[in-house]
């Protein structure tokens, strides 16, 4: 019988930073550095030896503390950095939020932005021409949606931007630091469209540091720690062992 692929295949993956070692005050400095030959670099390896798939429908958290390669990864599986090391192999379209305000112009209004993040979403005007309306009313930010993103506090930009990459069904939807910021309404709304989102056949990843939205909104968890992945399994299960180890390192304090 045969078994279908994964969404998401990562094998072995490595990310290195090659981090100038002197401090330069302007690039007129460094450039003097770099110049006579004499700039060292250390290596910061972000992400070290990492392997997991995901398959089709998984609502998957990626759990860790800061620096520990979350974000990096999730700039690896959009494709934004290349790997040092290893291979990602991924099924479909990718709809990621990277961060808050990526791929959003300050000075444009809400609902022009929905039109420029939509199209670099690979969507057409016509196809967003059709959902602009939809999406406003998921936002809830039909007061503002006339004003610039500058005057939109991170919560909103994080509705605004959820609201944007779901209006449509991706094959692969990544989350980075978009749960933990809204209120507990509009997590509730995330909830059920993710649910949906499931159902339709979406794959789902995220990062948060808010226990309470893992537990509500994934299955399963990967738990990295300085670039590695030390724990992949149940939501239950991993969270518990990362919150432990967290307690653990603050009482050691």
């Amino acid at each position: 019988m045969k078994t279908e692929a994964p969404q998401v295949a990562v094998e072995g993956v490595s990310l290195r930073y090659r981090l100038a070692k002197q401090r330069a005050s302007s690039f007129k400095e460094y450039a003097i550095h770099w110049i006579k030959g004499s700039l060292i670099h250390v290596d910061l390896w972000a992400l070290s030896d990492v392997s997991f798939e995901i398959a089709r429908g998984e609502r998957v958290a990626v759990i860790g503390r800061n620096g520990a390669g979350k974000s990096t990864l999730f700039k690896v599986l959009s494709r934004v950095l290349k790997p040092t090391q290893g291979r990602v192999a991924i099924t479909g379209s990718v709809a990621p939020i990277l961060e808050l305000g990526t791929g959003f112009d300050p000075e444009l209004t809400g609902w022009e932005n929905i039109y420029l993040n939509a199209l670099l979403l690979g969507h057409s005007r016509r196809e967003v021409h059709e959902r602009v309306d939809s999406i406003v009313d998921f936002s809830g930010l039909h007061d503002l949606i006339h004003s610039p993103i500058r005057n939109y506090s991170s919560g909103m930009v994080a509705r605004l931007g959820f609201s944007i990459a779901t209006a449509w069904q991706p094959d692969l939807l990544l989350l980075d630091e978009v749960l933990g910021v809204g209120d507990v309404s509009f997590l509730r709304k995330c909830k059920e469209r993710l649910e949906q989102l499931r159902e339709g056949g979406s794959t789902v990843l995220f990062v948060t540091h808010d226990p309470a939205a893992v537990e509500a909104t994934s299955d399963r968890c990967l738990w990295l720690d300085h670039g590695r992945l030390v724990a992949d399994g149940p939501t239950g299960h991993v969270l518990s062992r990362y919150l432990e180890s967290s307690e653990h390192d603050a009482r050691s304090l």
